[in-house]
């Protein structure tokens, strides 16, 4: 996601300087996108405006953005496009602030392809004035961006948005699962599910690879349980039930327990297929 992002900031003109855990990634990239690679994310962010981070979860942010920031340069605008939830958000933006830096958070929903092609819709939490201040740089990288409220909303409202995306794919594979053991058409169930009030972007997107059992991966199982836990924290703080995503956390979790973590979530049917010990062909 982070190498197709930067990309897209690349063709907009923008210079970069860029860092990667593995360094021969980072030059190669450079070399294919006239940017500059260093050595450090200290050196990565030495000269920069704005710093970019896109990495698995918080305490690797947190990790990154410690080294990067040691001697931070005057001004500096750290964004997080990582989805680590609210809370470490707030605490990445605690430790950044002791040393002068901005900092936003603004996680991004979108497959690879939407990020290849600068159509992520991206939800920035933070100070209205660094959301303008980098409002120009969100949209070389996606279609809607949207000012979800101060530090660590984008976090809540990302983590919302894909409990419902996994509540909605396991739904829709249980779905599959009924109509094949009732012996209906699966092409004709989702094509009246699609035109009708059962339609949903999951269902376009997945009902096709559930059904074939292609999980070729867009969006890991693994990190999308990692999203709904994240979720089901966030409304446990706030003090309500979220049943939906605790029933979809339960089936990624089996789906962990078949090896499955590596593969797309459309991988959750192999879950509910074994619940109904019936396979869809």
């Amino acid at each position: 996601m982070g190498s197709r992002q930067a990309a897209n900031l690349a063709r907009a003109g923008h210079r970069l300087t860029v860092w990667n855990r593995t360094a021969s990634t980072a030059e190669e990239w450079a070399r294919e996108h006239d940017a500059t690679a260093a050595a450090t994310p200290a050196e990565a962010v030495a000269r920069a405006e704005v710093a970019f981070t896109m990495l698995v979860d918080g305490p690797q942010v947190r990790a990154v953005l410690d080294e990067a920031t040691a001697q931070p340069p005057g001004g500096l605008l750290c964004v997080d496009m990582s989805t680590t939830g609210a809370e470490q958000a707030r605490g990445i933006a605690a430790m950044l602030d002791r040393r002068g830096v901005r900092f936003m958070d603004a996680p991004v929903t979108g497959s690879s392809p939407r990020a290849e092609d600068g159509t992520l819709t991206i939800m920035a939490g933070g100070a209205p004035e660094d959301f303008e201040r980098a409002r120009p740089l969100f949209e070389a990288m996606g279609k809607l961006v949207v000012h979800a409220g101060p530090l660590g909303h984008g976090q809540t409202v990302k983590v919302i948005n894909n409990a419902v995306a996994a509540a909605n794919a396991s739904t829709v594979a249980q779905a599959l699962i009924a109509g094949h053991a009732a012996g209906v058409d699966l092409d004709a169930l989702v094509d009246v599910m699609g035109a009708g009030s059962g339609g949903s972007a999951m269902l376009a997107l997945k009902a096709g690879p559930m059904r074939a059992h292609d999980y070729t991966t867009l969006f890991k199982l693994e990190h999308m349980l990692k999203d709904v836990r994240l979720c089901l924290e966030e409304a446990a703080s706030a003090g309500v039930p979220f049943p939906a995503a605790s029933a979809a956390a339960d089936v990624l979790a089996a789906g962990i327990g078949r090896d499955l973590g590596e593969a797309d979530f459309a991988a959750m049917v192999e879950v509910l297929e074994g619940f109904a010990g019936r396979r869809l062909d």
